[in-house]
Order: C-alpha cells, then sequence, then structure tokens
C-alpha cells in the first residue's frame, strides 16, 4: 500500500486518538527501522521502550516462530509449560513469589489495585484507598488513569473511580498527611517516565517505604518502564535499596509481544483466589515464549552493565551542551530538559535526520532506545541530537 493511500485510509477507517508522525515503518534490524521509501532510522523511541532486543533479535524471532508453529495460546483453564517456567525465571530472580500475566502495563495496574483491595478485604480491613503521585501516569482504563496524577488525562472521563489519592513526588510530609485509617495502598513509579523522566529520591523512596511498613500499608512500584533492564538493573527498585510488596511490568518484558505482570509477596500475592483475576490472553504461550528469550538475553552476564555504561555514555556526551539543561534517569530511560521550549521542534528536525526521540511537551526529550544498541549507535545519535538541539536553538534561545 502506497504512503497516501495509506493516510487516507488510517483517516477513515481508524479512531483518531494518536497523533503520529509522517513515516511509514515497514521493517526493522537491530537499533534502526526503516520506511516505505527505504530510509533508514535510528531509533530511540523503541515502540516507548518496548523493543528490549530492537528489532529481528535471532533468538526472539527464533522464540515466536517455535511457539506460533506449536502452542500459540490457550485459555488458562489449562496449564502451559512456558508461562510456568516464565513465573519462575521471574520468581528465581526477584524477591518476589507469585506472579499474574496480563496482557499490558494498564491490565498490570488494574491487578495490582485490586490485589492491594481484596488484601485488606480478606483481612476484614476497611482500607481502599490508594495514594498516587501527581504527574504519576500509571495507564489509560478506568482504574489505572484514576491512579494516574494528571488532569489532562482524567477530565474528559469523569467520573473516576473512587478512592484515589494524590501527593507531589518526592514530598514525604504531603504523603504523610494524606495517609488515612483506609490506606490501603501507595503506588508509585521508580522514575516518572511520561512526564519527563523524573527519577524518584532514594532518601524519599526509603521513607516512603518504611512509613508503609510503620502504617501497615501496602507498597506498589509502577515498573511497567522501568522493569527489565531498562535502568541497567532488572527491577528500577534495585537502584533505591527498596524492596515493595507489589511491582507491576509490561512494556520490554517481551520485547514487544504484548504482555503484563503483577508480582506480589506470598502474603499479599495469597490474597488472589480463583475467580477473583483472570486474562484471557494474559501469559499466553507466545507472549512467554518471547519473554523468556528477552528474558535469557537480559540476565545473561554483563548486560545490565553493559546497559549502565551505555547510559554513562549518553550522559557524558549530551550534559553540559549548549541548550541542555540537564540530562537525568538511569540506563537507557534518560530525560533531555532543554533550556528553551523546544523539544517538539528538535524532534522534527532529528526525523528529518534519521533519528526517533519522543518529545515530552515542548522542555524535555525522552530517550528510551533498544537495550542492545551500541556504542557507535549512541555517538551518532548523540551528535545530530546535539546538532538538532542547535538548529531548534537558533532563534535566540541559546
Amino acid at each position: 500500500m502506497e504512503y497516501k493511500e495509506l493516510i487516507e485510509k488510517e483517516s477513515k477507517y481508524l479512531m483518531q486518538t494518536y497523533r503520529r508522525k509522517p513515516v511509514y515503518l515497514v521493517s526493522g534490524k537491530g537499533s534502526y527501522v526503516y520506511d516505505d521509501a527505504g530510509n533508514k532510522y535510528l531509533d530511540l523511541v523503541a515502540g516507548i521502550a518496548v523493543n528490549t532486543l530492537g528489532y529481528a533479535h535471532p533468538k526472539l524471532t527464533a522464540a515466536v516462530e517455535t511457539a506460533v508453529k506449536t502452542l500459540h495460546h490457550t485459555s488458562n483453564l489449562f496449564y502451559t509449560r512456558p508461562q510456568v517456567e516464565l513465573a519462575q525465571k521471574l520468581v528465581e530472580n526477584s524477591p518476589f513469589d507469585r506472579v499474574f500475566f496480563a496482557n499490558s502495563g494498564a491490565e498490570a495496574v488494574e491487578g495490582a489495585i485490586k490485589l492491594a483491595r481484596k488484601y485488606w478485604w480478606q483481612k476484614g480491613e476497611e482500607k481502599y484507598e490508594i495514594i498516587s503521585a501527581v504527574n504519576s501516569f500509571h495507564g489509560r482504563t478506568m482504574g489505572a488513569l484514576s491512579a494516574t496524577g494528571q488532569e489532562k488525562y482524567q477530565k474528559p472521563f469523569r467520573p473516576l473511580v473512587p478512592g484515589f489519592v494524590y501527593v507531589p513526588y518526592n514530598d514525604l510530609n504531603a504523603l504523610e498527611k494524606a495517609l488515612t485509617s483506609k490506606t490501603a495502598a501507595v503506588i508509585l513509579e521508580p522514575v516518572q517516565g511520561e512526564s519527563g523522566v523524573n527519577p524518584a529520591d532514594p532518601a524519599y523512596l526509603q521513607k516512603v517505604a518504611e512509613l508503609c511498613r510503620e502504617k501497615n500499608i501496602l507498597l506498589i512500584f509502577d515498573e511497567v518502564q522501568t522493569g527489565v533492564g531498562r535502568t541497567g538493573k532488572l527491577f528500577a527498585f534495585e537502584h533505591f535499596g527498596v524492596v515493595p510488596d507489589i511491582i507491576t511490568l509490561a512494556k520490554g518484558l517481551a520485547g514487544g509481544v504484548p504482555i503484563g505482570a503483577v508480582l506480589a509477596k506470598e502474603e499479599v500475592a495469597k490474597a488472589f483466589e480463583p475467580g477473583d483475576h483472570a486474562s484471557t490472553f494474559g501469559g499466553n504461550p507466545l507472549a512467554c515464549t518471547a519473554a523468556l528469550a528477552v528474558l535469557e538475553e537480559v540476565l545473561a552476564p554483563g548486560f545490565l552493565e553493559e546497559v549502565l555504561d551505555k547510559g554513562k555514555l549518553f550522559y557524558t556526551l549530551l550534559a553540559d551542551a549548549p541548550g541542555i539543561k540537564e540530562v537525568r534517569g538511569y540506563g537507557l530511560m534518560l530525560g533531555i530538559e532543554l533550556n528553551f521550549p523546544g523539544a517538539g521542534r528538535v524532534s522534527e528536525i532529528l526525523l528529518a535526520k534519521g533519528v526517533l526521540i519522543n518529545n515530552v511537551g515542548e522542555w524535555i526529550l525522552r530517550i528510551v532506545p533498544p537495550l542492545i544498541i551500541t556504542r557507535e549507535e549512541i555517538r551518532e545519535a548523540s551528535e545530530k541530537i546535539l546538532l538538532a538541539v542547535k538548529e531548534a536553538g537558533v532563534d535566540g534561545a541559546l
């Protein structure tokens, strides 16, 4: 299908919920994607932190092919080996005891919220309030949207699910004041991604964990974006010296095959009983086989150390450059804050230069490339980013 015809049909047949870039992608290899005209783009978006192993990775490709040729889906009414092996792999490489598989990050957050409420209901305690952070992002389903602390996403869809309270991020006093006898859980992202790659203060997260233990409140970390090696650790909470009661995973877990997961400690996980929660597609053999292939690579000796080193290389090449106020984040989840409102323009310029990047508003660029990106590609990307920032800032901004 030609580009023009594709655009016309997209406009006619699809609900117009996305502001798409004018690019018709048809294939990918490694860290690059290719459009219908054969143009090559270095991908710093990776499906928004999803394509952990980039494109056409031989192990992921072989895993998916094997699953499709044997058993790609069956309901959760039956046992399947990939699902059990994936759960075992996640448990053995984490401080958690049990896993529930969903289809997406939003569904994983829904599952975590339900698990927290069920946990207290089962104990006979009327605790249902969930405290979330301002500028958080937990998904677009009604429960996850209600947990999301951003008015712009919530306003058209009110009334929201009741029982959610929002407090400023990194503000312990505000959190303490928001606690009530009804507080069931606190849900936080260790690094807020959608609002501009804002890491939590480690001391803040440690105090929150202490407070939750002291007040008998569950702590949930939303690691949908930060999990599975994105920050240079298998889980971002490892950077902060804090272990939550529940975490959610999704984006990078199966490298582009849809999957979500809720991991919890035994004491909490056992609150879920047959019939409490379910998913038709969640954890099917195809998704779990793909996730096993991804985890095998991510957990290979030296892989996560490489992610940390490559993140540091990005930082070294970009920090303190003209037009850039700050580079922040962990591993290969970085935010570049500009000192002028031109992130959208920089993104457009980079597109023309063959680099895909995500801008969060007009001040921040988000870098979440495939974790297999090479140092040479990082140098290429950084050089083009600096040129684009300079070009966008020509109008007296720099």
